[in-house]
């Protein structure tokens, strides 16, 4: 399975899933030791900030970094859980679980989905950034953009409750 949480939530979650694969979408800055449990070769760690558009002294999500990560969800053997984090754990992290529901269910409708990210978490807001990269790299015509949009901003929150994103 996999879960998304905040990097605050990260321990618990992992001791909790028993997850042996993470990644991690947070700004360069932050130092995320590999936990416990987690092999270092199935510790993909991206750095860039939070962002949908270019900001002097920010770093952008790219092409390459979204195509590293899709590249690690297709290699991930599904045997035991995959944990995706980020600061908050409400814009990269939901992108990144909405990204990798689509890049392994080929065939899935994004709106299905889309509204199944936020039936699971009331909190999520994807960075659109990374699904418009998502739906380019995965060759989704924008039905993955539009998605994301029909489901709006997610509630107000600080930081978003761990949860489950199925994938079947």
């Amino acid at each position: 399975m996999l879960h998304v949480c905040s990097l605050s939530k990260l321990p618990e979650t992992i001791a909790a899933t028993g997850a042996r694969s993470l990644v991690t979408l947070i700004n360069a800055e932050m130092h995320v030791p590999t936990p416990a449990g987690i092999a270092p070769d199935r510790h993909l760690f991206l750095a860039f900030n939070d962002i949908v558009t270019p900001i002097d002294g920010l770093i952008p999500a790219s092409e390459q970094q979204i195509s590293d990560f899709v590249a690690f969800i297709r290699a991930w053997d599904r045997r035991a859980p995959l944990v995706i984090h980020c600061w908050a754990g409400i814009s990269r992290s939901t992108a990144g679980a909405y990204v990798a529901a689509c890049a392994l269910n080929p065939d899935a409708n994004e709106h299905r989905l889309a509204a199944l990210l936020r039936n699971r978490s009331p909190s999520a807001t994807p960075n659109a950034r990374i699904v418009a990269m998502g739906d380019r790299l995965l060759a989704r015509d924008g039905r993955m953009i539009d998605a994301v949009r029909g489901i709006g901003r997610g509630a107000n929150a600080y930081e978003g409750v761990p949860f489950e994103m199925p994938l079947d």
